[in-house]
């Protein structure tokens, strides 16, 4: 057998991939052979993983934790199995489902039962995404029928904005001061002047 890796993976900065790096550890993986991304798993566009991918020779093998770690939409998992496998002719095993082990039933009906699995759970993973997605656009939907408003709440503004408003229309000061003067952003005071222009016409 070649070199044993791990590949780890979490969505974003703030997630801890400890929990992969102790299971990494587990199976004997040498720390310096530990690749690790915290992007999501939308694409394999990674660099720990394409520089991992570079580094692989035949006979080498991968750990993942999980077939989501490797990736989320089940072709490009298909398609990224397929050149592990194929391609490098490593081999690739999910520590999580050990059926997904390339390592075992290397004879052709165990590639066959590997590939089938492979494709069910990916399928699966990718379709309850989905549902989660539709289900919290639903619940979006309803909520906003309901009157209920999403995001930031508008920023107030101070008690001194429509003097600072109607000197800066005048000309008598610039953007940036009259920014300043109210204590918000230059963007910030443009579009609540804006807002205050139109509410002012429609008086």
């Amino acid at each position: 057998m070649g070199n044993v890796y791990g590949y780890v993976r979490v969505s974003t900065k703030d997630q801890n991939e400890i929990r992969q790096i102790i299971a990494m550890q587990e199976m004997n993986v040498p720390g310096c052979n530990i690749y690790t991304d915290k992007s999501s798993g939308k694409d394999f566009n990674r660099p720990e993983y394409k520089t991992l991918l570079r580094r692989l020779k035949p006979d080498d093998l991968i750990f993942v934790k999980s077939i989501d770690r490797l990736g989320r939409d089940y072709r490009d998992v298909m398609e990224q199995w397929r050149i592990i496998t194929k391609v490098k002719k490593a081999d690739i095993a999910v520590i999580d489902m050990p059926v997904l082990d390339t390592r075992i039933g290397k004879d052709l009906m165990g590639t066959f039962l590997s590939d089938i699995v492979l494709t069910v759970l990916s399928y699966v993973a990718e379709n309850e995404r989905d549902n989660i997605r539709r289900r919290q656009a639903e619940g979006i939907a309803a909520a906003r029928a309901r009157g209920v408003r999403f995001g930031r709440r508008p920023m107030p503004v101070p008690d001194e904005f429509a003097g600072v408003y109607t000197e800066w229309s005048a000309g008598k000061i610039t953007l940036k001061d009259a920014a300043k003067r109210c204590g918000m952003a230059r963007s910030t005071f443009y579009d609540k002047a804006r807002r205050h222009k139109e509410n002012m016409s429609v008086k």
